[in-house]
């Protein structure tokens, strides 16, 4: 703090120790309500907002209602001082690759590229092999 202003960080502070678990406490504390009630997920920067249609709800409903989700995160964000790389962002899709797995018409499952040299391997031929 100055005589004419104050100024703050913007970045972790030399020598802290834990910025990452730090950054995750912080991420985990600002969305504390989207991620509880599963609309969220937040690993490091890494975000994913994701919703799925209620019974009986419009599609028009449940992209109205996803928007608003998104909106409040991005409020979040801003009020913050946290940023999004825009080059990364991608909204509305149905399909999204989120650390290492592949989301989509709720259904999980391992992107291809993270398992194809395990479904490749060659199973052993001799006790050699095994070990």
């Amino acid at each position: 703090m100055t005589n004419d202003r104050l100024y703050k960080p913007t970045m972790m502070f030399f020598r802290l120790c834990n910025s990452l678990a730090t950054f995750q406490f912080i991420m985990n504390t600002l969305f504390h309500n989207q991620i509880a009630s599963r609309e969220l997920t937040v690993y490091m920067d890494d975000m994913a907002m994701h919703t799925s249609p209620k019974e009986g709800e419009t599609h028009e409903e449940h992209l109205k209602r996803h928007q608003k989700i998104v909106n409040e995160v991005l409020t979040i964000l801003e009020q913050n001082s946290l940023y999004l790389n825009i080059n990364k962002c991608e909204f509305e899709q149905p399909h999204i690759d989120f650390l290492g797995v592949c989301i989509e018409n709720n259904q999980m499952k391992m992107e291809d590229a993270k398992i194809e040299k395990v479904r490749d391997w060659t199973p052993p031929r001799n006790l050699k092999e095994v070990r």
